[in-house]
This record gives C-alpha cells, structure tokens and sequence, in this order.
C-alpha cells in the first residue's frame, strides 16, 4: 500500500465496538515483530522513543530526533504506522503543520497529538488553540497527498486538571471539539473505570481510544463499552525493560544467563524481521 491507502486502511480500522489494538513500538525491531504477531497496524511510543535517545518522556527531545525513531519503524514493516507525536513541538498551529508534514515525509499515516502546552503554563491549550492544530495537520495532511489519521488527546484525567467532579464533563466537551474540528478518534488516557469510560464513549459521540494498563477492563470489556481504538503506551517497552533488568540481575549476581537464553528469539529469526 501507498501512504494514502494505509492511511484511509487505519482510518477504517477504528469501529466502535470492535477496537483496533495497539502494542506500540518504540524501535524497527519491536515493530516488526509486533506485526508478525497479526497486528493491523503499528503505533509507535513516545515515551519509548525518547528513553532510547537517552531521555525522559514529556516532549524533552525535539521533532527532528523523534522522526529520526519514527522513520525507521515506518520502513520495517508494511502496515500503516501511526507516530506518538506528544503535543507537537509547539503550541501554534504552524508548530501542528510542521509536525504533520515530518510525520508524512517519515512515512506514517497517523499520529497522536496532546493538548498539554508545550511551554508550559496553564495545564491544557484552550480549546480554541487546540482546535487549530488540529485544522492545521488536517490541511497540511491534504496539501502533503495523506489524509492523517489524528487521535487527539486530551490531559484532563491523566493531568487530574481541575475539579475531579467536571472532568467527565469538560473531557466530552473537548473531545466533541475535537471531532467536529477533523480529528478522527478521542484519546482519553488514565481512565480505568467502566463507568466513566461508557460515559466518554457517549458523551462524545465519535470514535474513543484507551489507554489500557494495570486496573483497566478487559479487552472484550472495552469493547462491549463501544471503544474503537486500544494502546498500552510504553507498556510494551517498560515489559520489556523489566526482562533487560531480570536478565542483568541474574547475570551479575547469579551468574547465570538462564534468562537470556530462555528467551531470546535466534539468530536467524532476528534476520528474517527485516527481510522485505
């Protein structure tokens, strides 16, 4: 598939009631074997990406070395990639569109965009601000040939921003915003409870994405609530950082490599990732 086609493919995949899963990838190697696993598509982590450039997640590395980890998963494998792009790298709407075309130009077709501030200040852009960005990727997708598949997301739960009482409430009136400025799914990260998430999936009105992780409901729960995108974030990465660590561990204080060598794929396996 071309760029165009993988995007209107990822775009497809978000049904509600039926989420599109995403175990995000944070380098080629996860990448590829994320989708010989059976994915549909490939999302890649921030958080991730940034902890192997040797930072901490929250927007500390610029656009330029966060294309430079996104290119690469892009090239490895053959479905529609979707780019964590945090808050864009700036807080205008040419700030958007610049990171638009960067995720275009390395070969995705879709990206996450946040509504935190990238200067900091208050604790979320105003929604008129946001709404910008959004109409800023959309155009700057068209004029590029890509119709971007944008999950915008929104920080009033992960940020516990404001009265805990209106989060709900200013959640759906933000992702309403959203959809009706172009944004194709509503990303709502740290909320676990099935009753608050049936309460976002209906009160927007559109496609919703959750971030799954410890105390969330169950895949086959998220969709009964009528979700239409699941991610697990860095879940994937900080697994497998857990193994790095137990392997270390053992290695060093056991001076065992049982770990290792129970685990590791082969040689020849690691070659076949890449063969195209």
């Amino acid at each position: 598939m071309d760029q165009r086609a993988k995007a209107e493919r990822l775009r497809a995949l978000h049904v509600p009631g039926e989420p599109l899963l995403l175990l995000n990838a944070w380098d080629a190697g996860s990448a590829a074997v994320i989708a010989k696993a059976g994915a549909q598509a490939i999302a890649t982590t921030s958080a991730g990406a940034a902890n192997a450039l040797g930072y901490p997640d929250g927007q500390l590395v610029t656009l330029e070395q966060m294309l430079t980890m996104v290119a690469p998963i892009a090239a490895a494998v053959d479905l529609p990639v979707t780019a964590d792009m945090e808050a864009g790298y700036g807080d205008s709407a040419e700030d958007a569109a610049a990171t638009a075309r960067g995720v275009v130009e390395a070969g995705a077709v879709g990206l996450n965009l946040e509504d935190t501030p990238d200067a900091g200040g208050d604790p979320l852009l105003p929604i008129d601000g946001f709404v910008a960005k959004i109409a800023a990727v959309r155009t700057a997708g068209d004029e590029a040939g890509v119709p971007l598949v944008l999950n915008a997301r929104t920080d009033i739960f992960i940020g516990q921003v404001g009265d805990p009482a209106t989060r709900l409430d200013r959640a759906v009136e933000r992702g309403r915003a959203y959809l009706d400025a172009g944004a194709d799914c509503i990303f709502v990260p740290a909320v676990t409870d099935a009753e608050t998430i049936d309460g976002l999936v209906k009160g927007i009105g559109g496609p919703v994405s959750i971030l799954a992780g410890p105390g969330s409901p169950s895949l086959e729960d998220l969709a009964a609530l009528g979700v239409a995108r699941v991610s697990v974030g860095s879940g994937a990465y900080r697994a497998a950082l857990a193994l790095a660590r137990r392997m270390a561990e053992e290695a060093y204080r056991e001076g065992r490599l049982d770990a290792m060598t129970a685990a590791q794929v082969s040689f020849a396996e690691a070659q076949t990732l890449f063969e195209r």
